[in-house]
């Protein structure tokens, strides 16, 4: 089998495979996504680079031109339990693929498939989150998300263009807020006038359709991209 990369491959194409397939890319992953209908990959921006394929999930052939044998990690998220838990087990057990997540609309279920070694996701921004934390373990991802989805906490080191700034920059009513802080291991609740420092480690609480432009926030350092 070939050396696995950071390649994933995402089986439909709704508002969570076109979600992940966006994050991941920005990530720096390579992206291919599988559905059944052409007119679903209509959810991914042109510009954004993936190896779309219309077809079914479990088809191995299709897996194949997908890649599935260089992925390191596969995510089932079609709106079907039985397909998604096809497609994971085939690709668990078939591929030998290292990360398998899938789409679980029946609570009932999921405890089934996890002792079947297979990690199950529910709703839309929360399915995003914790197949991103599968796929990227190593990722800070979102401390936190409410029950309805709509408000995401963020843990982040502090980025290099921020230190010396004020922290209330993370600041916008409706969009961001500054929940905490945490420098040399000891946590604070911070002030308006705080100063950041290299090293901080801050808590944010974000729109959960507002994470996207937050997140290239703090990689670009540009202020015109704060709150978009």
């Amino acid at each position: 089998m070939d050396e696995r990369t950071n390649h994933v491959v995402i089986v439909g194409c709704g508002r969570v495979g076109s979600g992940l397939a966006r994050r991941l890319t920005v990530a720096g992953h390579t992206v291919a996504i599988i559905d059944k209908r052409k007119e679903a990959f209509r959810r991914i921006p042109a510009e954004v680079e993936v190896l779309r394929l219309v077809g079914i999930g479990f088809d191995r052939q299709v897996l194949h031109e997908a890649g599935i044998h260089r992925a390191s990690a596969l995510a089932a998220v079609t709106n079907g339990d039985n397909s998604n838990i096809v497609i994971a087990r085939v690709a668990h057990e078939h591929f030998e693929v290292p990360r398998v997540v899938a789409r679980i609309y029946d609570p009932r279920r999921a405890a089934i498939y996890e002792r079947l070694g297979i990690p199950t996701v529910a709703t839309v921004e929360q399915t995003i989150e914790h197949a991103l934390r599968r796929i990227l373990p190593t990722a800070s991802g979102v401390a936190w998300i409410d029950p309805s989805a709509r408000i995401a906490l963020l843990e982040r080191e502090l980025p290099p263009w921020m230190a010396g700034k004020a922290l209330s920059t993370f600041e916008q009513p409706g969009v961001s807020r500054l929940v905490s802080l945490r420098r040399l291991g000891v946590a604070l609740l911070p002030s308006p006038e705080l100063i950041g420092q290299e090293g901080d480690i801050v808590h944010v609480a974000v729109s959960s359709d507002q994470v996207d432009a937050f997140e290239q926030r703090l990689l670009t350092g540009h202020e015109a991209q704060v709150h978009q």
